[in-house]
């Protein structure tokens, strides 16, 4: 494909299935601080004035935790704070209907060792790197999340007091082949308090995306902006529609860019390779692009449950390899020795059942991919790759 337009999205940490998200994994680092062996499935359903949290956790001391308490303080966090918006951290309907792991799963994911511990599930998992932009991800996807980051700082900072939670963000960008041209279309859709006119609205977002954006060089005088399309973005967040776990899992990965399992990633803990693994392809996609063994990269990789090695790895360079072919680059990570695909052994690795300097609430807003805090980001594979397949 030479010619063409790709678009991506983000959406802020007001957006209604990103407050499940949050709460979520709020609860799961919560859970994690109390019992590091924990199997934790949360689930979290918002709607008006309503937060109900589902789903299966087996930890010691769960008893003691105060789910509740939780919840209202994310939604408080977030800035949900006017009851007359039909959803606010103090006035919300809360109920708790989580219960234990089912022992079926349990027996396969409990072996004993880290060597054996089996998949929470079967499926496959999809890793993905580009080196289009710095952070190894897709420009659109990159520039969506951006924008939101922008508008949550400005949000936060009460620096334009009329912007209130809930947001979206799309963004167009024009290809020629693998080579970015242009930012074709923005969208930017943002609640806003009442008080304020549509003409003002889009005056200070049109002139914040430009600033933002105008690093890139890739905004021109024929980039189009789509500021509240609609005219109007007042009723927002839970109040104005629901939102459940797991329901922006393109948003969390790459944009639809690349290949997604289905799986999502919020209150699951690393026994479920949903996340962890799709943790660790991302780590080996990075990786192998970092190395200069191709531009692009998409790893899949799958499981079957209560198993501890893969059952199958995909690789595809989309013909932007450097050398070993897909076939070549497979072969060695079945030979394993640099990367370890057993569930026990990526948490292990990535330490994802003792998490340092990070904290899983903070993957749910901007993407769980694409930031240097998270360890699955760290490049300390290029070297011995680069050696392993006769790049160095």
């Amino acid at each position: 494909m030479s010619h063409h337009i790709f678009t991506s999205e983000s959406v802020s940490e007001g957006h209604p299935d990103k407050v499940a998200d949050q709460i979520s994994d709020a609860i799961l680092d919560a859970v994690l601080a109390l019992d590091d062996t924990a199997h934790v499935a949360a689930e979290t359903f918002v709607g008006p004035d309503f937060v109900c949290n589902l789903g299966e956790v087996t930890a010691q001391g769960f008893e003691r935790l105060n789910c509740e308490q939780i919840a209202r303080d994310i939604v408080k966090e977030i800035g949900y704070d006017r009851p007359e918006e039909r959803f606010s951290w103090d006035t919300f309907t809360y109920e708790n209907r989580m219960q234990g792991q089912s022992p079926d799963i349990a027996q396969g994911v409990n072996r004993g060792s880290v060597e054996e511990q089996g998949a929470g599930d079967q499926g496959m998992m999809f890793g993905y790197a580009t080196n289009e932009t710095p952070s190894y991800l897709p420009a659109p996807l990159a520039f969506a999340h951006q924008l939101i980051a922008r508008f949550t700082r400005e949000r936060h900072a009460h620096t334009i007091p009329w912007l209130r939670p809930d947001a979206k963000s799309q963004v167009s960008v024009v290809y020629d082949g693998h080579r970015i041209v242009r930012i074709s279309d923005i969208v930017l859709s943002h609640q806003t308090t009442a008080d304020v006119s549509i003409g003002e609205i889009r005056r200070v977002i049109q002139g914040i995306i430009r600033e933002e954006l105008a690093p890139t060089g890739l905004v021109d005088a024929d980039t189009r902006l789509h500021i509240n399309p609609t005219g109007r973005f007042v009723v927002g967040g839970p109040a104005g529609d629901s939102g459940l776990t797991g329901r922006k899992i393109i948003v969390d990965t790459y944009g639809g860019a690349s290949g997604h399992g289905g799986g999502c990633f919020s209150g699951k803990d690393p026994s479920k390779v949903d996340r962890s693994a799709a943790y660790y392809a991302r780590y080996v996609a990075k990786n192998i692009v970092a190395a200069g063994v191709a531009d692009r990269c998409s790893l899949q990789v799958s499981y079957a449950i209560g198993e501890a090695a893969p059952v199958s790895y995909c690789l595809n360079f989309f013909g932007t390899g450097h050398g070993p072919d897909e076939e070549t680059v497979t072969r060695f990570l079945h030979e394993g020795g640099l990367f370890d695909f057993r569930p026990g052994k990526i948490g292990e690795a990535l330490s994802l059942r003792a998490p340092k300097g990070w904290t899983y609430r903070q993957t749910t807003n901007g993407g769980h991919f694409g930031r240097s805090l998270f360890p699955w980001e760290q490049l300390d594979k290029v070297p011995a790759l680069r050696a392993a397949l006769g790049l160095a």
